[in-house]
């Protein structure tokens, strides 16, 4: 396979897991709403953001204090705990309870639970490219959902503009992402995604590889992305490893977080934005789709810019092209500016 080649197989990967979970978000956000999974109170509260902000600041601290110490593998183990409780939410509202046990007066899915244990036990005995892969879809789209739901419109872009000019900062002024980066590449966690070259590609063998040289994926891989610094299994990363140049390479990796936060204005206009549904089933409208085009918009300029050789802040991109598509959908729909932005 030429790289020219390589390239398309990786850059349809990225937009097919980008749309997977964004997709997937949109299905949960009625069950989740039913179940009574919102987060807050007022979710139109814009302070909401500025909590959750805060909460991302004080875990990218702890992060770096754990790799500091040289502790990672409580890192790891909190990240796979985070996902199988993500995934617990998912499959709760997805798969019918058709097996309960009584728990304190409360009904228990048992099969909800059994799943959520084997996400949390593949990523920790296999986790193999398309493990980590198919275990971020689920937690990206369980917490975008989640999210998508709990901030308002005003909370949601407010809160995606600060993550975009942090993660701009992050990466391209104080580089601390680049000391998360250099940590946590080998605990082969779901905080980033996987981008195979091909399909032959193993990342577990590629760290075998990568621990005995003493390096991190050397002089083939690549990770590309930003770093919001993101809790609830979305952390994103922001470093090149490697050679930029190396046009052999044979993986690249862009953080959950470039993914689950653009999906956070997509679930967010769906739910709360009054435009009309385009599909029954679906929250879907036409703010929803837009934004959703204007993520993809934007993955596809940076995932340009990556093929190029270079690792890159990716939530500028992504989450600019996320509001501008919301709100391009929203005066198309006839909702005055003001009333779009949520004020």
């Amino acid at each position: 396979m030429d790289n020219r080649t390589r390239e398309f197989f990786a850059s349809g990967l990225t937009v097919a897991i980008f749309l997977a979970v964004q997709l997937g978000a949109l299905a949960l956000v009625k069950p989740f709403k039913t179940a009574g999974y919102q987060t807050v109170s007022d979710p139109s509260d814009p302070t909401n953001s500025l909590v959750y902000i805060g909460v991302i600041l004080v875990f990218t601290a702890g992060m770096l204090v754990v790799i500091k110490l040289g502790v990672q593998w409580i890192l790891r183990a909190v990240i796979i705990l985070t996902s199988g409780m993500i995934s617990l939410y998912v499959f709760s509202v997805v798969i019918p309870a058709v097996v309960t046990v009584t728990v304190s007066d409360s009904q228990v899915n048992v099969l909800a639970w059994v799943f959520a244990a084997l996400v949390s036990l593949a990523l920790a005995v296999y986790p193999e490219w398309y493990v980590i892969d198919a275990a971020g879809v689920l937690m990206g789209a369980g917490s975008a959902g989640l999210f998508g739901i709990s901030f308002g419109l005003l909370p949601a872009i407010l809160l995606l503009t600060v993550l975009a000019v942090y993660d701009a900062i992050s990466v391209y002024g104080t580089e601390h992402m680049l000391t998360l980066a250099s940590g946590v590449m080998d605990l082969k966690i779901p905080v980033i995604l996987v981008i195979p070259l091909s399909l032959s590609y193993s990342f577990l063998e590629d760290a075998v590889q990568a621990t005995s040289e003493g390096a991190v994926s050397e002089n083939d891989d690549e990770l590309v992305g930003d770093g919001d610094g993101e809790f609830d299994d979305s952390e994103s990363l922001g470093e090149a490893v490697g050679d930029e140049g190396e046009a052999n390479r044979d993986a690249f990796f862009i953080g959950l977080g470039d993914a689950v936060m653009p999906t956070v204005m997509v679930a967010s206009a769906a739910f709360f934005s009054p435009a009309n549904a385009l599909l029954s089933g679906i929250a879907l409208n036409l703010p929803a789709l837009t934004a959703m085009i204007g993520t993809i918009a934007g993955l596809l300029v940076l995932l340009w810019m990556v093929m190029k050789g270079r690792a890159h802040a990716g939530l500028p991109l992504l989450n600019g092209g996320a509001i501008g598509g919301y709100l391009v959908g929203a005066l198309a729909s006839g909702i005055p500016l003001m009333k779009a932005l949520g004020l």
